[in-house]
């Protein structure tokens, strides 16, 4: 399959992860966004399909491809496929979803069905065989995202911010999550910054119902030396590692910065850092994953 001018123009997405993590309302996601989603296209035909999508007189711009479990033996030839389209194609990303053993377990119990590879079996025995199965695709993945603690909503957004611009874009793609570490770490951070150790506004009886989004919470956060030295250098490093990603063909890079709540010192250092980022005219869009549970102490 030669690489055209057409083809380097439309942007192929994989949507790849275990049963039971949102894979199917990633795409029905990414179908809402405008893409062209085919779900479960055997291996062997996507050296036959892509040439049509990019094909002169194609009008698809975005074309999602869903591989799962449900392609068992077939899944050293999809590797294979996959390994070819991303050497030829200049916007190839790969999606994987993931979720903890017990979160998956918990769903297939709500909804009563078995897993695709122990029909006779647990779910649990199941889930490690898929996990040793897709394994491949998850060390591949140019974006994962982990939805133990995400609503169907929460997820359609999340695959907003990386999948619902208006046309396709080349570089790296930057992220900004803000967390807490009270509820664990974002699976999906290629980088974690830990602010901790600034000093506290949920201490502030004034500041403590507040969010990193207002005003009082960002002015005393970024009152402290240690904030300023913390900014400054994380833009320093950035600096540096940023050409290095996108000299190896990074797509995506996910910066997480977490407090102990997620909701005070975090959310004010993601939104002042991608600040910073923007003002090198790179994409960076913000995250704050955790700052809408109950204030607790960040």
């Amino acid at each position: 399959m030669r690489t055209t001018r057409r083809a380097s123009q439309v942007e192929v997405t994989i949507i790849t992860g275990l049963s039971g993590a949102g894979r199917s309302e990633a795409a029905k996601a990414l179908e809402d966004f405008g893409w062209f989603v085919i779900d479960n296209l055997p291996p062997a035909l996507i050296s036959k399909m892509m040439p049509l999508v990019f094909a002169k007189g194609s009008d698809i711009q975005r074309v999602a491809l869903v591989i799962d479990a449900r392609g068992g033996q077939f899944f050293a030839e999809a590797a294979h496929e996959l390994e070819k389209l991303r050497r030829e194609q200049s916007n190839f990303r790969m999606l994987f979803l993931d979720a903890s053993d017990e979160t998956l377990v918990r769903r297939y119990d709500a909804t009563r069905r078995v897993h695709p590879l122990a029909p006779d079996e647990s779910v649990a025995v199941g889930i490690q065989r898929e996990r040793e199965l897709m394994r491949f695709f998850r060390d591949g993945a140019d974006l994962l995202i982990d939805t133990s603690d995400m609503s169907v909503r929460k997820l359609r957004s999340k695959l907003a911010a990386y999948f619902e611009d208006e046309t396709p874009t080349e570089g790296l793609k930057i992220t900004m999550i803000s967390f807490g570490y009270k509820y664990g770490l974002p699976l999906d951070a290629d980088i974690v910054f830990d602010v901790r150790f600034l000093p506290n506004p949920h201490w502030i009886d004034e500041l403590r119902p507040l969010s990193g989004a207002d005003e009082p919470v960002q002015e005393y956060v970024l009152s402290h030396d240690t904030s300023q030295q913390f900014i400054k250098r994380t833009r320093d490093l950035l600096e540096v590692l940023v050409p290095g990603y996108q000299a190896e063909g990074r797509h995506y890079l996910t910066v997480a910065i977490g407090c102990t709540g997620g909701r005070h010192r975090s959310v004010v250092l993601a939104e002042r850092v991608a600040a910073l980022i923007r003002e090198h005219e790179l994409s960076v869009r913000v995250i704050h994953r955790d700052v809408e549970r109950d204030a607790v102490p960040s």
